[in-house]
């Protein structure tokens, strides 16, 4: 088990912010909470923020690196120098050859504001169009052996993708800081045996998880009084939680005399694995929720109990994610 000495902390997603899509963001009644959120999560210690160049929905593409780019504008020098902005760059087909993300790194930067401290790739490309992703790999290294922006990282790749990338970069002196997958109670596949997690502790890059809280549905006990979400959330919820009930059981008892909830026990569980989490948040209510899970860890037999749960034959799963690559 990790100690919890060596556990990672929290960092934070930002996919709901200008998202209407899944999230039902509006800009009138969203933004300004928005903003509190934002000073929270610095209150609280929280400094890594995570987002892409394709969030956002429709005509408020981007939006989630403008709202961020305003708010870390207005932080004091100390505050900027802390913070951690990280983006995503989508490998769009016509975003070609080594410097085929120049003009999207370029609006990233305008919309952060020149807050950017990490660039990554959004996903592999290696399942579909194998020929795009090295030379978009090595305009990203340019950027960073340039001076254009601190560190790298990539999301959604398997371990065999993970370890050649790993040397592509390794071979200019480009350190590879930081692989994101999708992890969860419902999505435990990088901590099984021979997964991302083992990869990433042997070429020591940072393994973050996104998503978590698995959209929310990891949030929710079997008696929240909360409706279950309208549009494609929903219809998640009620799909998986017909076969949560042994899980929420054990998260329920795990989370007594605990602050956070089963919100928490979902966050320590990464945590336990060495991964930090990025859940999203979008109130100051959801990040004192979070925040909480740092005053506490799993212990063995708590994540091994959660482990066989998770992984067992015939356990809820979210939808395989089809950007992820081997």
């Amino acid at each position: 088990m990790t100690s919890e000495a060596a556990q990672p902390g929290l960092g934070v997603g930002t996919w709901a912010w200008g998202n209407q899509f899944l999230w039902g963001y509006d800009p009138k009644r969203d933004d300004a909470a928005l903003e509190a959120t934002f000073r929270r999560c610095l209150e609280l210690g929280l400094v890594f923020f995570d987002t892409a160049d394709s969030y956002g929905t429709g005509r408020l593409n981007g939006r989630s690196e403008e709202l961020l780019g305003r708010f870390a504008s207005q932080c004091s020098p100390g505050e900027q120098e802390r913070l951690c902005i990280a983006t995503k760059l989508a490998p769009f087909p016509w975003r070609l050859g080594r410097r085929g993300y120049d003009r999207a790194f370029a609006a990233s930067q305008r919309r952060l504001q020149g807050h950017l401290k990490r660039v990554q790739l959004h996903w592999s490309t290696a399942r579909y169009a194998p020929w795009q992703e090295p030379a978009l790999l090595e305009g990203l290294a340019d950027l960073v052996s340039g001076g254009a922006v601190p560190s790298l990282g990539v999301s959604n790749m398997g371990p065999r993708r993970l370890r050649q990338v790993h040397q592509q970069l390794a071979a200019r002196g480009i350190r590879l800081s930081s692989l994101q997958v999708q992890l969860s109670l419902l999505a435990p596949e990088a901590v099984q045996p021979g997964g991302m997690a083992e990869v990433c502790r042997e070429l020591g890059i940072e393994l973050i998880a996104y998503s978590p809280l698995a959209l929310g549905l990891l949030g929710r006990s079997a008696s929240d009084p909360r409706p279950i979400p309208q549009g494609p959330r929903g219809a998640l919820f009620r799909r998986l939680e017909p076969r949560l009930a042994p899980l929420r059981q054990a998260m329920e008892e795990i989370s007594q005399g605990r602050p956070g909830g089963l919100g928490a026990v979902a966050l320590n569980w990464c945590r336990s694995h060495g991964a930090m989490p990025i859940p999203g948040m979008r109130s100051t209510q959801q990040v004192e929720a979070a925040a909480s899970a740092l005053s506490w860890s799993l212990s063995g037999e708590e994540r091994l109990r959660l482990d066989q749960l998770a992984m067992a034959d015939g356990a809820a799963r979210m939808p395989a994610n089809p950007f992820q690559s081997a």
